[in-house]
């Protein structure tokens, strides 16, 4: 009986280990949900600091017993400018949207809202993105729906515009607001 190398047996393990591996990958959650740690906590602190000339956005807005938005934003960020007129829409239905400016011009954050519109019952100002840290927010945009209570609820990575706001974040609105719905009935 002829013996068999170890040598010959390496090739085929490393092979079927990266089989495994690749099937593993393909059958796991949304590769690009990056979930967040704060889903069913409270929100997180936001900026004291408002964006001169608007008001500002408290733990108490996001506590008012609606579902709400914070929306991350800057006026150099090319999706956020995209989803602006989703963002319009969705406040102009009663829709409570928040924002926070990060990393950006104050000049240039108060001109873009004076020309495109202002969906926001407060702008926090984040000049150097601490609270955006502090939310887990890799890059504007990023949107969060806040239940009625505080509680973060979803966190959508991206501009909602298209699909992934018809078929992720739209679904996700509708059971928040359902829900909030059926506490303030029941």
């Amino acid at each position: 009986m002829a013996k068999i190398s170890p040598l010959m047996i390496l090739p085929p393990l490393i092979f079927s280990g990266f089989v495994v591996l690749a099937a593993v990958g393909m059958f796991r959650g949304d590769p690009n949900a990056l979930p967040s740690t704060f889903i069913g906590e409270m929100a997180p602190d936001l900026p004291a600091e408002a964006l001169e000339g608007y008001p500002g956005v408290t733990a108490q807005d996001l506590a008012s017993g609606e579902v709400s938005l914070i929306n991350f934003w800057a006026s150099w960020c090319p999706p956020c400018r995209a989803e602006h007129p989703t963002l319009m829409k969705m406040a102009a239905g009663g829709l409570r949207i928040y924002g926070v400016n990060i990393k950006d011009d104050p000049d240039h954050a108060r001109g873009f809202l004076q020309d495109d519109g202002n969906p926001f019952l407060g702008v926090g100002f984040d000049p150097k993105g601490r609270s955006a840290i502090d939310w887990g927010v890799t890059g504007p945009p990023e949107t969060f729906i806040i239940d009625g209570q505080g509680k973060v609820l979803f966190k959508f990575i991206g501009p909602l515009v298209g699909s992934d706001l018809q078929q992720r974040f739209m679904p996700e609105l509708e059971k928040a607001q359902t829900a909030q719905a059926a506490q303030a009935g029941g």
